[in-house]
């Protein structure tokens, strides 16, 4: 990858106003001096996202996404930092220098772009086919499947004709020589044979990346061969594990959940349908990639696999790798028909949008399937199923959480909650998970542990700052970057002091020197705090010392844990602070 200097990253960023780029994929509204809309992360009808024309930054208090403008386009776009840095640039009319990156990124860039060229040649190559006499027994079966001539042209669909060297002899005359096509996965190069056709005798469906690009192709034979269906290989930039077919389309949805189906033909008769939010994998199980996808543009997803056993077990599988990535997952039922296509068919738009509305919560969809591994109607058989719940109602981690699935269980199968609940402790303690809540003598239980009120403290103290750098000359000798706890709240500060030692505040910059997604998200937190109506100067004063006390205290109580005892100067420091402490508690409040 390119490497830019932090003064070029910066030229770019500040010549790029935030409130023009975001305006461009986003309406925005003035109120103030920030312009809010409905945010393009998440599903909303109350405009929650903001763009401050002051910070460069934008934030959404319903989701949490944010950053500076280099940010919107690594999430909005799906780029890498290289990627919108480079948009960026070209926007603006700034040239970045070539010769950064080193002769073998260069080289392997390069390379990339050759071969999504080829395949894009491909592309057009194929859908022109689709619509000539050769291409006739591929419109024949678009046809029987019911797909309009306008979802054809949506998804870009075609035909790759009976010859097995047809398309290879159309590349070569393009000028693309032998090892390029190879490398594309396109064609198969053999000395005996010479080069010969991936696909032939096939419908042919792009496969595009977020961004439209046509990174691969799957295609359907037609008549009798093997195997049926038949998908690009992996290459440089095909990786079937981090690509959905459809997401270019679905990432752009209003819905608040995406459908996640098996086949190609699900997203398009869904789509055709008018269900835009619909992806599937690449004829390989779900994985950790395609989940981690998935999360850039949604918190739920609702799983409409086929109703056959493969569908069940594939939903199995997909459901708790969406969980751990923080995704809710739900379950569509299919049946009696074999999967979405058959149902549109058979049921149309509306029918589908029940099944929806009626998706079922994806643990008790594992409870029913696991059901048919039990005879309930035997005693032996029934008390074995309770003990196999009871041991996932244990996945979940909160106790509530337990409470609320152990209530939905026992009302389905009529057993007691007591019961249930009963049962679902000893298994925990059997296997050390978990034990039973006591009560204290006064009749209090035990608290669950509460939020950390710091990290906000924290953010909310940074949030002050710059969006109101007077306070640094009053709170400067009281409270310094050391005082910030979090590893990356520490780092934030150390920069935003020295900014202001500087005289330059620039909280878009500080977010820059942050190449990764995740933590240009976190530090636009930081900035973006909620702060508390106060109605009067006093009442403000008083919530500012509030919380230097309460950062000063966290900090002192920090370094005490950690200090090395014969740190003999760390020790005269702390005890320094404690006194400076108690004398702005007298001072101050």
């Amino acid at each position: 990858m390119p490497y830019y200097s932090d003064e070029l990253i910066e030229e770019v960023r500040s010549a790029n106003d935030i409130v023009n780029v975001i305006s461009d994929y986003v309406r925005l509204q003035k109120k103030g001096s920030t312009h809010f809309g409905l945010c393009p992360f998440h599903n909303e009808k109350t405009p929650s996202f903001s763009v401050s024309q002051n910070k460069q930054m934008y934030y959404c208090f319903g989701c949490g996404a944010g950053g500076n403008v280099i940010t919107f386009l690594m999430q909005y776009e799906n780029y890498t930092f290289q990627e919108a840095l480079q948009v960026l640039a070209k926007r603006v009319g700034i040239e970045l220098p070539e010769q950064e990156m080193s002769g073998k990124a260069r080289k392997e860039a390069d390379k990339r772009a050759r071969v999504l060229e080829v395949n894009k040649t491909a592309a057009k190559y194929f859908y022109a086919q689709l619509r000539m006499e050769q291409g006739k027994k591929g419109m024949q079966y678009f046809e029987r499947r019911g797909l309009s001539l306008e979802i054809l042209k949506k998804f870009g669909l075609g035909y790759a004709n009976k010859f097995s060297d047809d398309l290879y002899k159309y590349l070569r005359k393009q000028g693309y020589e032998d090892e390029l096509l190879k490398d594309s996965g396109l064609v198969t190069i053999d000395e005996q044979r010479g080069g010969y056709d991936k696909f032939w005798n096939r419908v042919m469906f792009p496969i595009m990346d977020v961004n439209n690009r046509v990174i691969g192709f799957g295609g359907r034979v037609m008549g009798e061969g093997e195997p049926k269906y038949l998908n690009s290989p992996e290459t440089i930039i095909f990786d079937k594990s981090r690509n959905l077919y459809g997401l270019n389309f679905a990432r752009s949805t209003r819905q608040h959940f995406i459908l996640l189906c098996e086949g190609y033909m699900d997203v398009i008769a869904l789509q055709q349908a008018g269900f835009d939010n619909a992806v599937a994998s690449l004829g390989t199980a779900f994985t950790a990639g395609h989940a981690n996808l998935l999360k850039r543009y949604t918190k739920e997803v609702y799983c409409t696999f086929d109703s056959d056993g493969a569908g069940i077990r594939a939903a199995l599988r997909a459901i708790p790798i969406l969980k751990e990535a923080g995704i809710t997952a739900k379950v569509v039922r299919m049946a009696p028909y074999k999967d979405p296509d058959e149902f549109m068919k058979a049921e149309g738009a509306d029918a589908y949008r029940k099944r929806i509305e009626e998706a079922q919560n994806s643990f008790l969809f594992e409870i029913e399937v696991l059901e048919q591994e039990y005879d309930l109607g035997d005693p032996e058989g029934k008390t074995a199923f309770y003990s196999a719940v009871a041991k996932k109602i244990l996945e979940f981690e909160e106790e509530l959480e337990r409470d609320n699935y152990i209530e939905a269980v026992a009302r389905k199968y009529q057993i007691g909650f007591a019961n249930l609940r009963k049962l679902v402790v000893h298994q925990g303690t059997r296997a050390g998970l978990t034990r039973e809540s006591r009560s204290f003598k006064s009749g209090i239980r035990e608290k669950k542990k509460k939020e950390d009120g710091m990290r906000q403290s924290q953010k909310l103290m940074l949030t002050w700052l710059i969006e109101e750098p007077e306070l640094f000359s009053k709170i400067s000798s009281f409270l310094g970057p050391e005082d910030f706890t979090e590893d990356l709240y520490r780092q934030a500060a150390e920069i935003v002091f020295s900014q202001y030692q500087e005289g330059e505040l620039n909280p878009a910059g500080i977010i820059s020197m942050f190449t990764e997604e995740d933590k240009q998200r976190e530090i636009a937190a930081l900035f973006n705090a909620r702060l508390e109506e106060i109605v009067t100067p006093a009442e403000k004063e008083k919530a500012l010392w509030e919380t230097i006390l309460r950062l000063k205290e966290n900090s002192i109580n920090y370094r005490s844990k950690h200090l090395d005892p014969t740190d003999m100067e760390g020790l005269q420091k702390l005890i320094a602070d404690k006194k400076n402490m108690e004398d702005m508690r007298k001072r101050f409040l």
